[in-house]
């Protein structure tokens, strides 16, 4: 087997262990703004589970625990950059 790997130039990583999993969490909260904000990237996108490491049955839950806090305006969907203003639309 080291073989193949040496021939194909892979590095082998080991998964992440799940941080919810580890701490038994069973259902995630979307009023918790701290816990969610944790797997938001710096422009408001949802960060992947091969970073964050968390498993298919937790990325589900904080992804729908996000979607559900951004519209009950807990969390923005997009964040503006500081030093920018937005645009305003025209008036005739």
């Amino acid at each position: 087997m080291k073989k193949r790997e040496e021939k194909k130039g892979r590095k082998v990583f080991k998964k992440k262990p799940c941080r919810l999993c580890r701490d038994k969490v069973e259902s995630i909260d979307f009023k918790d703004i701290n816990m969610l904000g944790r797997f938001i990237s710096e422009k408001g996108r949802i960060i992947t589970s091969r970073i964050t490491g968390n498993c298919a049955k937790h990325q589900r839950m904080v992804s729908n625990g996000i979607k559900k806090a951004r519209l009950a305006a807990f969390l923005p969907f997009v964040k503006v950059k500081e030093g920018l203003q937005r645009r305003r639309p025209r008036r005739d």
